[in-house]
């Protein structure tokens, strides 16, 4: 069974038929952390988001930036995914949310992280 993301309102997001309402990473196979807490709320660092990306072995990571975009993403992030021939999207939760289920519903290998609110 492949994860998707049935639905995503501000602060809650409905994934393979589960409800969440914490910050969550996740790919097709299955959610690596309900409750994804980061160094700072509003900034996305790599030490945030490097042990998924080894874990996961993506090609693409979406990143939702929240329902208002307010999640940057650090420069560090862009430069590691690069090195490792990672591409990343970064867009508002909704749009991310969109995307990350074109992408799996093609079987790509993909990783998603999302911020729920702001």
């Amino acid at each position: 069974m492949t994860l998707l993301v049935e639905e995503y309102r501000f602060g809650r997001i409905r994934v393979g038929g589960r409800e969440y309402t914490r910050d969550i990473v996740f790919t097709p196979e299955r959610v690596l952390n309900p409750a994804w807490w980061r160094r700072e709320g509003h900034r996305l660092y790599w030490s945030d988001l490097e042990r998924y990306v080894e874990e996961a072995k993506p090609r693409v990571v979406v990143v939702g930036t929240g329902h208002d975009g307010m999640m940057k993403v650090d420069m560090g992030v862009v430069e590691a995914l690069k090195t490792r021939g990672v591409e990343l999207v970064a867009a508002p939760t909704r749009d991310a949310a969109k995307l990350y289920n074109e992408l799996a519903a093609r079987g790509e290998r993909v990783l998603a992280a999302f911020h729920l609110t702001c």
